[in-house]
């Protein structure tokens, strides 16, 4: 019998392996996230509607890459969601001609701006895996308004049910943003226009790490959510998540470690000398630039001066001249 027990669980983390295996992460890329916002913003901004579309991408480094996608018409029953209507023709023929661009460009999945996955949505996976396999859902959020990733990624796996009918519902996957070197030059590009020019840089920084802290506030706030209702019963214990958390804790330094604190003492020290070094030069800078604009100012001053001197001595002279010539014609005339 322990051998028996003992093959079984064999058996069964193999197939978990296999599954974690199948199921790869999905990476998705920025020129993904700024189509699928535009296509919401064409169709359905102020409105309840969803937009629904095609991803295709690659894989490559054990992880699906969706590198472009392409918007497919599609209307639905708001009064029931089992109503739907998909242009699988217009999904075919915009398919085909992307395949002539780019031969490494398979279809992966679909998108939906749910922004939560919808009753019909098991139906139109099921019409996706036509063109592929394992097709993906990703659920974008085209309006966030959490400080998390605004999307969700899904695969379709059949689960065992009561009455020993296998049906299928959606497993939630790893999902991360990411782009290649050219992406990344192009989205640089873009955000220049998005930032506030008038923003320095240490202000943009500082922005940047009280968004990144107010989200580890967060995430911290669901864990602790997580443990309590563990403790409480309510929630079963999840061995992998346990693990997971203790790993995090024996990351985390010792703070009450001598050297650990000498050592972010001395940080802070060179820190908050090369900042006051850097004032003081910005301000010895600042003032010598300024009396530079006074010396200038002040030669610009007086070579007016001499100027409007040499024009008035110059007039004079031409008057005086003038003077004796109708002196000299007075003369004459007299004679």
């Amino acid at each position: 019998k322990e051998a028996e027990k003992k093959e079984a669980e064999k058996k069964e983390a193999e197939k978990k392996e296999f599954e974690k295996k199948s199921k790869r992460d999905v990476v998705v890329h920025p020129i993904v996230l700024l189509s699928v916002v535009d296509h919401y913003s064409r169709v359905a901004k102020g409105t309840t509607k969803r937009v629904v579309g095609t991803l295709l991408g690659e894989v490559s480094d054990y992880s699906l890459h969706i590198t472009n996608c392409f918007a497919v018409p599609f209307e639905e029953d708001p009064r029931d969601p089992q109503v739907w209507f998909l242009d699988h023709n217009f999904h075919e023929n915009m398919y085909a001609m992307f395949k002539k661009v780019n031969q490494k460009e398979r279809v992966v999945g679909w998108y939906s701006t749910g922004p939560k996955i919808k009753p019909s949505d098991l139906s139109i996976h099921e019409l996706y895996r036509r063109y592929c396999p394992e097709p993906v859902l990703v659920v974008m959020d085209v309006q966030p308004k959490d400080l998390e990733l605004p999307m969700e990624a899904y695969y379709s796996v059949q689960e065992e049910t009561a009455d020993q009918v296998f049906k299928r519902t959606f497993l939630h996957v790893q999902s991360t943003v990411g782009a290649f070197e050219a992406e990344e030059v192009g989205v640089e590009h873009l955000l220049r226009d998005i930032k506030n020019a008038s923003a320095s840089t240490l202000a943009v920084r500082v922005g940047d790490k009280i968004t990144a802290l107010k989200s580890l506030a967060m995430r911290l706030k669901d864990i602790s959510e997580y443990l309590k209702q563990v403790v409480a019963g309510k929630l079963p214990m999840n061995k992998d998540i346990v693990y997971q958390l203790q790993e995090i804790f024996n990351l985390l330094p010792d703070q009450d470690c001598d050297e650990l604190v000498r050592s972010f003492a001395m940080q802070t020290n060179d820190m908050m000398l090369a900042l006051y070094l850097g004032s003081m030069l910005r301000s010895t800078v600042a003032l010598h630039n300024l009396i530079n604009n006074k010396v200038r100012n002040k030669k610009l001053k007086d070579g007016k001066a001499e100027e409007t001197k040499k024009a008035k001595s110059e007039d004079k002279k031409e008057e005086e001249k003038k003077g004796d010539g109708d002196k000299d014609e007075e003369a004459k005339e007299e004679a």
